[in-house]
């Protein structure tokens, strides 16, 4: 838990202890070993090569211990699961594919993020998550699970804003996905336009696009129902895939389950 929060007050707070309670046990630990497993600073914490080492070892051994009390009970899974997914994901799929997730393993606790891809990434690679619902631009990946056009959204079918000489987007931070496609469809096309509002806060998007301000661009599936997709005037925008990842090469046994109910459940939805 301190290797992926990154602090020992952070990770005092998941876990439910002190943060002096937590650093003795750090402390112990290490005298264990005899080898120093963290690198200190007044930004947090880090890894050394040999916390790095033991971090392998000791997350094999959880998930072989997770596993054989699964096999030998046969009982639903105990302990504790993260996963990553954009905002506009959580919104459309994830009550149904968690709903039937909890009512086989009840006993499962969720730690939920939501961050579009581009957060969700680093995330994975520092294990800060078990696993992440992300989305992917190259749709030939044997990886994709589901795919999702991108839509232009406004508030009425042909909203008047359309005839203007510079059309207003609201869209998603520069390095995501929409904000990518949408900019390059309007420059491929020669259609000329400005980033009215840029932001990861899917309801600020949509309060804006609510507004009659701007266009925004959304994953079909999650357009609201009281906004409109513009079918007309504006250059299609891409398809992308999702996909699900895992932040370890030994994933436990939960973040396993939960990833193929994931696989299973979501291309229906």
């Amino acid at each position: 838990m301190v290797a992926r929060a990154g602090s020992i007050s952070v990770a005092s707070q998941q876990v439910g202890r002190t943060q002096s309670a937590l650093s003795m046990q750090m402390q112990r630990l290490e005298d264990t070993i005899g080898q120093s497993l963290l690198h200190r600073s007044g930004s947090g914490v880090r890894l050394t090569s040999a916390g790095e080492k033991l971090l392998v070892h000791a997350e094999a051994l959880l998930a072989q211990h997770d596993e054989l009390l699964a096999n030998m009970s046969g009982a639903t899974l105990q302990g504790s699961v993260s996963l990553g997914c954009p905002e506009d994901y959580s919104i459309a799929f994830l009550p149904s594919i968690l709903k039937g997730f909890f009512e086989r393993h009840p006993d499962v606790e969720l730690r939920m993020v939501c961050a579009p891809t581009t957060e969700l990434r680093p995330m994975l690679r520092r294990r800060q998550i078990d696993l992440g619902i992300i989305s992917l631009s190259e749709l030939a990946s044997p990886e994709i699970i589901r795919r999702e056009d991108f839509v232009w959204v406004a508030n009425s079918p042909k909203p008047a804003i359309l005839d203007r000489p510079i059309l207003p987007l609201a869209l998603s931070a520069p390095a995501t996905l929409d904000y990518r496609a949408a900019c390059d469809v309007m420059e491929t096309s020669k259609r000329r336009y400005r980033v009215a509002f840029a932001s990861n806060s899917l309801a600020g998007l949509t309060a804006i696009t609510r507004s009659g301000h701007a266009i925004s661009v959304f994953t079909r599936t999650a357009v609201p129902p009281d906004l409109y997709v513009v079918t007309g005037g504006l250059p299609a925008l891409p398809t992308i895939g999702l996909s699900v990842e895992f932040g370890d090469s030994r994933p436990s046994v939960i973040a396993k389950a939960l990833a193929e109910h994931i696989r299973s459940t979501l291309p229906i939805l």
